[in-house]
């Protein structure tokens, strides 16, 4: 993108190419990591004592941010300006920025002539806004697999009918699975099938390209729940042949809460805005019966009411831009080799048990989830974090049915996402997360290998209690 003045894209470039250097230096904090993160030379205390380089392997739930990312936004800020309307020279370049920013997400995503990208909040906000959408009486079909982002919206949609699948356990049953439930589907009319990309729980990579053309060969449309995946794999709508693609920026080493809805523009078109107000409205007047008229944009721009995130639209960009220039199949083989080593480190404790839908051959992003015998998930998770400065994720990852389902309960039991429903030494329903990408060192790897193998053998060196529905060192033991 090209929209910045000529000095911040000089000192975006020479603060880019200082961190680079940094990071070459073998004992720098990060080294190894092909794209370098903010955060990377953090320090945090141990409950043991003394202080050690923070590893985040929590990328699942928000990756760090690039530090590209964050210096081509810092070089952006002294410019930043209203969108849309604005006469002077920053809301102009902002306008410019913004728009450009669109294009670029657009090119990213393999975009379709026709095809609209819509800015939102985040995944979950982009679902909500499909699902506002849908024509009258669609029928939506959505794996019991699916996060809560992609599972609950299509509940709320007046007039639509939602028909829940069970969790397929290959690639093959998924397909069959939703080509028996679209075959059978009565009366025949608008249909909608969500999907993940790379489940949030194992990794998983799901056959979406199979599931859009049984989707197709039935009519109905497909939306692609991509967070999970951009951040990992290349993206492109018309080669997948799905009618949207939904994700999140703050998972896409974007921080600022954007997100990002992209595909048909017909339904999007069709329907009354999902927020009404400024932006979206392309002519207002006033009736003689006191009421007003109001014309809508057919643009994206119906659907992004109010003063845009721009920075958070900005940073979007900047990160597709710097994966793209990264090379994602060089990104892909060294993540692979990544997972390889997790599991390989993981399937010498016996104690542990990595949780998967479609077996271990399944190709799969870093995301990892296991559960570890005699431990509940939030006090191992908190051993991590405090006796070793590892931060992972504890809980039912808001996906509860299909984590239940894994860790071989009902699906439709009760629970607290993210919450432990034991003390420390007792069993859980919950599962442990780790997930790493572009910018995770090798040593953040190991490190958590040697962890988990320390902990498994000789147990935690802290004494841990429940506070507030998480465990936590107990500073007074």
């Amino acid at each position: 993108m090209s929209v910045r003045p000529a000095a911040a894209t000089t000192a975006t470039r020479s603060a880019a190419d200082a961190a680079h250097v940094a990071d070459a230096d073998c004992g720098a904090p990060g080294a190894g990591a092909p794209l370098p993160v903010l955060g990377r030379d953090v320090l945090v205390p141990l409950v043991t004592g003394g202080e050690v380089t923070y590893a985040a392997l929590d990328y699942a739930a928000s990756a760090p941010a690039l530090q590209r990312v964050w210096d081509d936004v810092a070089a952006y800020a002294p410019y930043y300006g209203s969108v849309h309307r604005g006469a002077g020279y920053l809301s102009q370049l902002s306008t410019d920025l913004f728009e450009n920013s669109r294009a670029a997400v657009a090119e990213f995503l393999g975009c379709r002539e026709g095809d609209q990208v819509v800015f939102t909040r985040s995944t979950t906000d982009s679902l909500n806004l499909l699902a506002s959408v849908l024509p009258k009486n669609t029928r939506v079909f959505v794996f019991e697999t699916e996060h809560h982002a992609s599972l609950l919206p299509w509940q709320q949609a007046p007039g639509t009918e939602v028909g829940f699948l069970d969790a397929p356990r290959t690639p093959r049953e998924a397909v069959e699975t939703l080509e028996r439930a679209l075959a059978e589907r009565e009366p025949y009319g608008p249909a909608l099938v969500c999907v993940t990309g790379a489940s949030n729980v194992t990794g998983e990579l799901w056959p979406v390209r199979e599931l859009a053309a049984a989707a197709h060969a039935h009519g109905a449309r497909i939306v692609l729940d991509a967070a999970q995946l951009a951040p990992h794999h290349p993206v492109d709508i018309a080669e997948l042949d799905v009618d949207w693609v939904a994700f999140s920026g703050h998972k896409l080493y974007a921080p600022f809460g954007s997100g990002v809805l992209a595909g048909r523009a017909d339904w999007l078109q069709g329907a009354e805005p999902y927020l009404a107000g400024g932006g979206a409205s392309r002519k207002v007047t006033r009736r003689t019966d006191g009421g007003v008229d109001v014309e809508w944009h057919t643009t994206a721009a119906r659907h992004e009411a109010g003063s845009p995130n721009v920075i958070g639209v900005y940073a979007i960009a900047a990160a597709c831009k710097a994966l793209t220039e990264e090379g994602f199949e060089a990104l892909v083989a060294r993540e692979q080799r990544l997972v390889a080593r997790v599991r390989e480190g993981l399937a010498e404790v016996p104690e542990v048990k990595v949780l998967s839908l479609f077996g271990d051959e399944a190709p799969r992003v870093g995301v990892i989830s296991f559960v570890v015998e005699g431990w509940n998930s939030s006090h191992f998770a908190a051993a991590l974090s405090a006796e070793y400065g590892i931060g992972v994720r504890d809980g039912l990852f808001c996906a509860h049915p299909l984590v239940k389902t894994l860790l071989g309960g009902r699906s439709d039991e009760p629970g607290e996402c993210g919450a432990p429903e034991a003390a420390p030494g007792e069993p859980s329903r919950g599962a442990i997360r780790v997930s790493f990408g572009a910018g995770t060192p090798d040593e953040h790897i190991e490190r958590f290998l040697r962890a988990v193998k320390e902990l498994v053998r000789d147990g935690a060196r802290w004494n841990y209690r429940t506070e507030d529905g998480r465990c936590v060192p107990d500073r007074n033991a």
